[in-house]
């Protein structure tokens, strides 16, 4: 039997009067949530082109009227753009223009960052004071056809890391499908309380919050931002079961004084990404609930889970038919071999590509980029950009991006590796590290680091001194302190970014900088 859409898990709602969505005081129950989303689907059914793909751009902080447009949109088989707030100008207008927008949903925090761009689509302000009557005396839209699986249900942009985002297609069937899955895999039901407070045009907060939640029924608690001093007063407030993050909020909510109580809440289950080993391990010892941090793709093909006993430093073991392979020869990589400090020492012939052999089905490619599909898609099989190596028991390292090496006196180094010795330096909140030129070895460790407090060369040198798995050529040659480092509105660290810092076009004044050798 295959899975619904999204379209019919939100219809199926339709008669529920549990609670749905709790937003700043005010709550809606799911019968009344599909009510405004179908109000909605009349607003804008008769500004609809059907020469042009219908395209919606939802550019709103977290709030309960982003969500309605998201439902509003899988009911009327449109396509919800994710705009992201941290792409400004040109590349703002790039984003609307390139992914076909019929109009954009803005709010009122938002509402500037659209100014001076040209060749907008027509705009619609949430915030705007006549908007709210007129949704009210809108009838709700009959629901009479429901979107076929394979419309596009959503465009989310990629991170863009290291290079131009991507839009992501994720169709009706795929969301319907991630929904009942991540459901069934959490156990999750109408009985427990989801916390989204990652940003809705970001896929962890769709594809892991609203989702599953629409497919249980449960009740979704809405925030407009993450606020790390608000996050256990709202988890005890609300009776939060559920809570999905990506990158630093479990590290940020670590950061507030601890209390010996922090452990009596209704927490469950803490799903994301990119969560450190120490933050995982405190945040699920301090607060007393399961954290499953995983290592995936927001097209949908490469997963790989930790399990209990997964070793240190790895992201888990992945299905059968992901493997890691040298892009060259196309042949699988040897197993990593590790010295009995823990050192990799076969790094140049272990750590390749991760690649879904089995899996190509799963990807539906990306919105009007033939290359890109054509890079991702290639020998019938998927390739991922990430870099990896693997043990001889099958667990994944994490080795970096494509193209993210150094070359360090004759030998190739992944950054990956080494950002993860890094990071536990305490003190140390985020880590980028990157090559810089060098007269001798080529290129020369560069570590870019997040830090709120002076830094002391010779207490780093220290801890350096005690790690047995630093590789010979780990060592930092520099060390770039900053008060920030440059993330994406999903809190990944955007490489690219760093290296324009570098080559002084944007550098932050306020920075310092340490050279170790």
């Amino acid at each position: 039997m295959s899975s619904p859409t999204f379209a019919e898990l939100i219809l199926a709602r339709s008669d529920d009067d549990s609670t749905a969505i709790i937003f700043e005081g005010e709550s809606w129950s799911w019968r009344e949530a599909v009510l405004e989303a179908r109000r909605r689907v009349t607003l804008i059914r008769p500004h609809r082109n059907h020469e042009a793909p219908w395209h919606i751009g939802i550019f709103c902080e977290n709030s309960a009227e982003h969500v309605f447009w998201w439902l509003a949109a899988a009911l009327d088989g449109a396509t919800v753009v994710g705009l992201n707030p941290t792409r400004r100008g040109s590349d703002l207008a790039r984003d609307i223009a390139f992914t076909e927008c019929q109009f954009v949903v803005v709010d009122g925090a938002r509402r500037n960052l659209l100014n001076g761009l040209l060749d907008l689509p027509p705009i619609l302000e949430v915030d705007a004071e006549e908007y709210a009557g007129k949704v009210a005396a809108t009838e709700p839209a009959v629901i009479d056809e429901l979107p076929a699986p394979e419309v596009i249900m959503s465009l989310v942009f990629t991170s863009g890391t290291t290079s131009a985002p991507k839009a992501v297609i994720c169709t009706q069937r795929r969301m319907g499908m991630l929904a009942v899955t991540q459901q069934e895999r959490r156990a999750l039901t109408s009985d427990d309380t989801f916390y989204i407070v990652m940003p809705l045009f970001h896929s962890n907060a769709v594809m892991a919050g609203l989702a599953p939640a629409v497919s249980s029924g449960a009740a979704v608690v809405i925030r407009r931002k993450f606020s790390a001093s608000n996050w256990l007063p709202d988890v005890r407030e609300h009776g939060v079961t559920f809570f999905n993050y990506v990158g630093k909020p479990l590290n940020y909510v670590l950061a507030t004084p601890e209390r010996p109580d922090d452990a009596d809440n209704t927490l469950r289950i803490a799903f994301g990404n990119e969560a450190s080993e120490r933050d995982i391990a405190r945040f699920s010892e301090r607060f007393g609930c399961k954290v499953i941090d995983s290592f995936g793709s927001s097209e949908g093909e490469i997963r790989i889970m930790r399990t209990p006993e997964t070793p240190t430093g790895s992201l888990g073991r992945a299905p059968e038919g992901t493997v890691v392979l040298d892009p060259e020869t196309l042949l699988e990589c040897p197993p990593a071999v590790f010295d009995e400090r823990g050192r990799l020492t076969n790094g140049d012939a272990a750590i390749g590509e991760i690649v879904n052999k089995v899996g190509a089905q799963l990807f539906e490619g990306y919105w009007n980029n033939p290359e890109a599909d054509a890079d991702r898609l290639r020998n019938g099989w998927v390739w991922s950009g990430d870099l990896a190596y693997r043990d001889a028991d099958g667990f994944f390292y994490f080795a970096g991006r494509n193209g993210d090496w150094l070359r360090v006196d004759g030998e190739n180094l992944a950054a990956a590796p080494i950002e993860r010795l890094l990071l536990r330096y305490s003190g140390f909140s985020g880590v980028a590290v990157v090559a810089t030129p060098d007269p001798i070895v080529g290129d020369a460790v560069l570590a870019v680091v997040e830090l709120d407090h002076p830094f002391d060369p010779e207490a780093f040198q220290a801890f350096l001194d005690t790690q047995p798995d630093l590789g010979t050529k780990w060592s930092p040659a520099h060390i770039k302190v900053v008060e920030e480092l440059p993330r994406t509105g999903s809190n990944k660290i955007i490489k690219r970014a760093i290296d324009r810092q570098l080559r002084g076009e944007i550098w932050d004044a306020t920075s310092e900088g340490y050279q170790l050798r």
